[in-house]
């Protein structure tokens, strides 16, 4: 079993309590720490970039904070290397101990479509970034914004510009208005990292069934997500998961499959799902119900494949 996960909150989590130890045993108080990445296998874990609601008035500088305790505290000591090209992917999954860990951020508020401050971001690792959280900032307008419009002129001066620059694009979190202007704007594929089917349930969080196609058609990569009231209004267990699976499946999505748990950005959990060391019980299932390359696909190829073609060559 490899895995392959696109997103976490970790880092939040660390800046909140700096005694957190990413290397420490289970009972650290994270859900994702190493550990648990070497139980599951995880051979690439995003780690995300998110300012807490609390931050009225978000600076770079709370952005290289985090950057800070990323270099640190999760790839300083050579066990985990800091994946910002191919080469640094394919030295990772050739290797038969060394994981990665990609850097993301997950709201460009502090950014204000300064073009040098996103070249710094990149400068320092920063390889993903969603332009929004819920909410509106100076880029675009997050899916819980009351007025739903798209992106601003500046805002799609911007994606252009992450277009240029290498850096990839994630809509999670986008407004469905915001979301069909990065379609259009943008010239590579994007992904959307932890959302699910719409159609399976209806959160405004998750895809409807043309954004799904969308993400499919354009070569991007949908992960699912273990929030549980993003999986089921009923309870959630695996077997919602399995159902949102299904779901894109049924449109097409064999090859844009991928896994996006929010570990660390959850109170409440899937149970048999509730940490990073518990990835075989989803495995489990997923090779039980699908044929091989499709399961491997959504644990860890299908991720794997988008980040081989997208990312800088070295």
């Amino acid at each position: 079993m490899i895995i392959i996960d696109g997103h976490c909150d970790a880092l939040f989590k660390m800046i909140e309590n700096p005694s957190l130890d990413f290397f420490a045993s289970d009972l650290s108080g994270l859900d994702v720490t190493y550990p648990r990445m070497c139980r599951s296998n995880i051979k690439v874990q995003f780690f995300a970039i998110y300012l807490s609601e609390r931050i009225k008035n978000p600076r770079l500088d709370h952005y290289l904070e985090y950057a800070a305790l990323f270099h640190r505290k999760i790839v300083s000591d050579g066990r985990i290397r800091a994946i910002r090209t191919r080469n640094d992917l394919e030295a990772v999954m050739r290797s038969g101990t060394e994981r990665g860990a990609l850097l993301t951020l997950e709201g460009a508020d502090a950014l204000h479509g300064n073009l040098l401050h996103l070249q710094t971001l990149y400068d320092l690792g920063v390889r993903m970034i969603g332009t929004t959280w819920n909410y509106a900032n100076w880029a675009a307008d997050g899916i819980l914004e009351p007025r739903q419009a798209g992106f601003t002129l500046q805002g799609k001066a911007f994606i252009k510009a992450c277009n240029e620059l290498g850096m990839l694009l994630d809509a999670s979190h986008l407004s469905v208005r915001a979301f069909w202007d990065m379609a259009e704007c943008s010239r590579k594929p994007f992904v959307a990292t932890h959302s699910n089917a719409k159609a399976v349930c209806s959160h405004p969080r998750n895809l409807d069934d043309d954004q799904i196609r969308e993400l499919i058609r354009a070569g991007g990569r949908i992960g699912i997500t273990f929030v549980p009231w993003f999986v089921s209004h009923q309870g959630a267990a695996i077997d919602g998961i399995i159902k949102h699976i299904d779901h894109i499946l049924s449109l097409g999505g064999a090859g844009s499959l991928a896994l996006g748990s929010d570990f660390d950005g959850i109170d409440r959990w899937i149970p048999q799902l509730e940490h990073a060391g518990q990835f075989d019980r989803l495995a489990f299932e997923l090779y039980k119900r699908y044929p091989d390359d499709v399961a491997e696909g959504i644990l860890y190829g299908n991720w794997y494949s988008f980040l081989a073609e997208q990312l800088p060559a070295r």
